[in-house]
């Protein structure tokens, strides 16, 4: 029989992370049927191209290096897709894989399901289905992109699946659960043995305050991007506040000479370093949906500054606000931020998703 042939689009730190639970499936499949072996190629476009946000990535969470590294670097959103559909397209043609495999809402995700469709391979999109609402952020027109040209959708909530049911896109949809679940599970143990960030930075569980800073919506408007400095500086008055700063954000407060007082900010830091931040910290402050998820995880308070979320269920479930970049508000949210209900079930899913994933590809092209 014709081995499947997967070919994994990545190209941003979130991807990296997704697709570790992906490759991982592949691998164990491939140990238990090697009668039915599955030959997996990963290409990284290098949207994250310097080493705190990229090579540091892979080495860490073990993930074999990219087949393809097609070095597209920064710059526009228009020169960065194009020049993405550009290499992608030369690879496909090469590889002529049975599906290509995206992941999230950048745009190496949409460049890499945009070149698929034009050749008419097939595309799945892992994370389908999530909507904000908000056609400002370049991630939501990317997620709905990628959806309407994708044949297998793979959702992490039921809410994602509606999402979908409402844009009348029914083919091909599967709740799976979230791959990030997936991850966090296998990941947050080894981080605990491997990382010592709390004693290094000399920080007790349960007593500080974690945030981060990278959507464009706030790096890149002045005066929210001080306002939201103001309240941290306003909440390091009573905890200590710890900013792992993204190179974007770092440059954006270089510009506008913001040096945030009592504040300790940070360089980039590993994903399992990250976790081990987000698992003990007291709050967390975000404008990342994945930092969102991950506290909800970890069931410690969430305040995130946007106005709108893709990850409703955590707002629902209590356990994460929204409060957009008003300082009072942003300070109000932390210091009213109490434990939610624990015992909520978790609406991402058991820790299987890529798994189910997996399962749903080979069964496609009736190789399972």
């Amino acid at each position: 029989m014709k081995e499947m042939k997967l070919l994994n689009i990545v190209g941003a730190r979130p991807q990296f992370i997704k697709v570790g639970p992906v490759l991982r499936a592949i691998a164990e499949h491939n140990r238990n049927h090697p009668d039915r072996p599955i030959q997996e190629v990963l290409v990284h476009t290098g949207q994250h191209y310097d080493d705190e946000m990229s090579r540091v990535f892979f080495e860490e969470l073990e993930l074999k290096e990219p087949d393809y590294h097609l070095g597209v670097g920064s710059g526009s959103h228009g020169y960065q897709t194009g020049e993405m559909l550009r290499r992608i397209e030369d690879v496909l043609l090469k590889e002529e894989p049975d599906w290509v495999v995206v992941y999230g809402d950048t745009n190496s995700t949409l460049a890499g399901a945009l070149a698929a469709a034009k050749l008419h391979l097939p595309v799945a999109h892992v994370e389908a289905g999530l909507r904000s609402f908000n056609k400002r952020m370049p991630e939501e027109i990317n997620r709905v992109l990628t959806d309407h040209v994708s044949d297998l959708l793979f959702c992490p909530t039921e809410t994602a699946v509606e999402n979908l049911r409402r844009e009348g896109i029914t083919e091909g949809v599967h709740l799976v659960g979230d791959v990030m679940y997936d991850s966090v599970l296998y990941n947050a143990e080894l981080a605990e043995r491997k990382s010592d960030i709390l004693h290094r930075l000399h920080l007790k569980p349960k007593e500080y305050a974690l945030a981060t800073i990278h959507r464009a919506e706030n790096t890149d408007n002045p005066e929210r991007l001080r306002a939201i400095f103001q309240a941290l500086e306003e909440i390091a008055r009573g905890m200590p506040v710890v900013v792992p700063l993204h190179p974007r954000t770092r440059k954006r407060l270089s510009e506008l000479r913001v040096n945030p007082e009592g504040v300790s900010v940070l360089p980039p830091v590993s994903y399992l370093e990250m976790l081990l931040l987000e698992k003990h910290a007291k709050i967390i402050l975000t404008d990342s949906g994945g930092v969102q998820k991950e506290a909800f995880f970890f069931r410690v308070p969430c305040v995130t500054l946007r106005e709108e979320t893709e990850w409703v269920e955590t707002v629902e479930a209590g356990w994460n606000v929204l409060v957009g970049c008003d300082p009072k508000l942003i300070v109000h949210a932390v210091r009213a931020a109490k434990l939610a209900d624990k015992r909520i079930i978790n609406p991402y899913g058991e820790g299987r998703a890529a798994e189910k994933i997996l399962f749903s590809l080979l069964e496609s092209l009736g190789k399972w």
